[in-house]
């Protein structure tokens, strides 16, 4: 895999973009990342980090060499693990059987960056150090194999040991892996250090998970949750649907100082506009035809906590004006009722859409919208962060084996390939269903393959599987027969030749690609070095680049 040195500062390796950093430099980072959260979130935040890195060499691996065999896919982790300067990787012996979901292997690191810098700023201490590595090994093993696959440092030179020793074995054989998973989950990391809530006044969300994800996008919606959650402002949640966004607000509140009052939930949408402001208000005995007895409604249910209201652009003008002068004047009236009730309740609102749009169409208010509109958090789509789909799948797997009362699987190779891959219009409940439905159609203990996930909808992109033969196959149908192609080029263009194919097809994916080089590259199954040769080679011989593309690539 070749490691490029351009002269415009960037290094790629393929085309990722690459950075050399001082080893003194990243120790001294560490030890005030240490000193300023402490050791059990410093270590969060480097597996995590390590993770991300795996797991998008992973992504390459996959991309670049398809038809590898799969001895050789796993091999490929070791080498770029030692490529990119954190320690020298040594397998010992690594097996595993897909189809059985089994991993097992053991390594030695020698001369890991993170074990020097660690032994300059503390010397030899009781617990392993290697956060970052360990991290790495995870995500690019968990991201080719299909399930959560858990590294452990069984000797340190943290820890006074020759070498650094490291075992790997999936989440379920370890059977005690909720330790080492919960360093990748950023959400997770400081509900840990949270005191725990003494009642529960609502049901667990369906999903019966909290947030999971290591991802920069999740990471930094999760950053901006731990920020706010111990104020008493109002939040702002907004997303697709299937994104989580009652989980985050569940969330907001088991951070809060009012974590053991009420969560009260209400989704805007399910309730009709003749209706919302019993719900939301309560109602006095009365008040109309049916109205048999008093009850109070979400505010004074959730006194003294948090409530949720979902897809609130689904409330009324009407409904939007009554519940701006809850929130302005603390105190609500029941329906029917003469008495002011005052309330002390913190406020955290979802949309699906984007509510400054539906306030400049005129379907929001504006002085709602900047009420409510007090710390925003956007959550992204699963498709922008799929790097937490195999640490999904895993949390996913073990509560519905655990409800289902069936052994733990995972999926195969193909399968997960092609989740990796899939758009994801649900998002993560999407995905959630998809893995309860290949868990009902599966054998107990099999592997979930791809006609068990997509049964009566049309298949996504395909991805790889395993041969008889241990190498990596695509699943995608056979072309057609069709006219050879060079009768076809021949018949469009007589005089064309491979030079100027190449030029052509170089520009249009430039063009198409509005002048990103990576992107390009992509387009037309290239590296960006690959790419960025020819590019050149083609701009010497005709100078006068196609129309709306520049030659020069400060974009990539």
């Amino acid at each position: 895999m070749p490691a490029v040195f351009p002269d415009d500062g960037r290094i790629w390796l393929n085309d990722q973009r690459m950075l050399l950093l001082h080893t003194s430099s990243f120790g001294a980072l560490r030890q005030e990342i240490i000193e300023r959260l402490g050791t059990p979130q410093a270590r969060a935040l480097f597996t995590r980090t390590g993770y991300l890195s795996g797991a998008r060499d992973a992504r390459l691996i996959r991309e670049r060499w398809p038809q590898a065999s799969a001895a050789s896919i796993f091999a490929a982790g070791t080498h770029l693990h030692t490529l990119e300067g954190m320690t020298r990787v040594e397998p010992l012996y690594f097996k595993f059987d897909a189809d059985c979901g089994f991993y097992e292997g053991e390594f030695l690191w020698h001369h890991s960056c993170e074990a020097d810098e660690h032994l300059a700023a503390y010397g030899v201490g009781q617990d392993p150090v290697c956060w970052t590595e360990l991290g790495y090994a995870m995500g690019f093993v968990s991201g080719l194999f299909g399930r959560m696959v858990v590294f452990r440092e069984i000797e340190c030179r943290g820890m006074g040991h020759a070498h650094c020793r490291v075992v790997g074995k999936t989440a379920e054989q370890w059977g005690d892996a909720e330790a080492d998973l919960a360093y990748l989950n950023a959400a997770g990391s400081q509900v840990a250090s949270a005191p725990p809530a003494a009642a529960t006044f609502e049901p667990a969300p369906a999903q019966g998970l909290e947030p999971i994800g290591a991802s920069a996008a999740f990471n930094a919606a999760s950053l901006a949750l731990q920020r706010v959650a111990p104020t008493p402002a109002t939040v702002l949640i907004s997303g697709e649907s299937g994104v989580g966004k009652e989980l985050f607000a569940r969330q907001v509140h088991r951070l809060s100082p009012r974590r053991d009052a009420p969560f009260i939930a209400l989704n805007c949408a399910a309730i009709p506009d003749n209706l919302i402001e019993a719900e939301l208000f309560g109602v006095e005995r009365g008040a109309f035809t049916g109205a048999s007895h008093s009850r109070p409604g979400r505010f004074e249910r959730a006194q003294g906590g948090t409530l949720f209201l979902d897809e609130i652009t689904c409330l009324s003008l009407e409904g939007q004006s009554k519940l701006l002068r809850a929130l302005q004047e603390r105190e609500i009236e029941r329906v029917g009722g003469t008495q002011a009730i005052r309330v002390d309740v913190r406020l955290v609102a979802a949309c699906n859409v984007n509510l400054q749009k539906a306030v400049a169409g005129g379907a929001f208010r504006e002085d709602l919208f900047y009420r409510l509109n007090v710390y925003p958090i956007a959550l992204p789509p699963l498709r922008e962060r799929r790097d937490d789909i195999p640490l999904l799948i895993n949390a996913f797997l073990q509560r519905l084996c655990r409800d289902y009362g069936r052994t733990p699987s995972g999926l195969t190779l193909r399968a997960l390939k092609t989740l990796l891959r899939y758009g994801f219009p649900g998002n993560i409940r999407e995905l959630q269903n998809l893995i309860e439905r290949g868990l009902i159609a599966t054998e107990d203990g099999q592997p979930i393959d791809l006609v068990h996930l997509f049964r009566n909808e049309r298949l996504p992109e395909q991805g790889y599987g395993v041969d008889r033969y241990g190498s990596l196959e695509s699943a995608a149908p056979a072309p057609e027969a069709s006219e050879p192609l060079l009768d076809t080029l021949a018949q469009r263009d007589p005089g064309f030749s491979i030079e100027g194919l190449e030029a052509r097809l170089i520009q249009e994916a430039l063009v198409q690609c509005a002048g990103n080089l990576s992107a390009a590259s992509r387009a037309v199954g290239l590296s960006r070095a690959q790419f960025a040769y020819r590019l050149k080679k083609h701009s010497a011989k005709d100078p006068a680049p196609a129309a709306g593309c520049e030659p020069s690539s400060n974009k990539g």
